[in-house]
C-alpha cells in the first residue's frame, strides 16, 4: 500500500478518498488527473501544479492507454465528477484510484497553491 493509500479511506465504489491536506502533504510523484472542462482548468479556482487535464467525458477512452497499477488521484471542482471518474477507472481494473474529496473548492479553501 502506498503512502497516499494509507492516508486515504475506502469508498464502496471501488476507489479511495483523500482530503486536500493529506494529499498536499503526501503527494510525491502521484499522477493527478483533473476531470473538469478546459474552461475551468485555468479559471478562478485554477489547478494543482502538475495535473493532467482529462475532461470527464473522455476519461474512459484516454485511460485505456494508462498503467492500471499506477497510483492516480482524480480531481474536479467539488468531488462529484472526480468520484464518477474514480468509479469508472476502478470498474476498468485500475488498482490504485483515489478521489480528492471536496475538489478544487476544498483545495482553495485550505489556501493551497494553484496555477492559472
Amino acid at each position: 500500500m502506498t503512502t497516499l493509500e494509507q492516508a486515504s479511506t475506502p469508498n464502496p465504489n471501488g476507489f479511495r478518498e483523500i482530503d486536500v491536506q493529506r494529499l498536499a502533504a503526501s503527494r510525491g510523484t502521484t499522477r493527478l488527473i483533473d476531470v473538469r472542462e478546459p474552461s475551468e482548468y485555468n479559471a478562478e479556482l485554477g489547478h494543482i501544479a502538475g495535473t493532467e487535464l482529462v475532461p470527464l467525458a473522455t476519461v474512459e477512452h484516454v485511460a485505456k492507454a494508462w498503467d492500471r497499477n499506477q497510483e492516480i488521484v482524480v480531481v474536479c471542482r467539488s468531488g462529484g465528477r472526480s468520484g464518477r471518474a474514480a468509479a469508472a477507472l476502478a470498474a476498468m481494473g485500475f488498482k490504485h484510484i483515489i478521489n480528492m474529496s471536496g475538489g478544487m473548492l476544498a483545495w482553495n479553501a485550505a489556501g493551497l497553491p494553484v496555477e492559472r
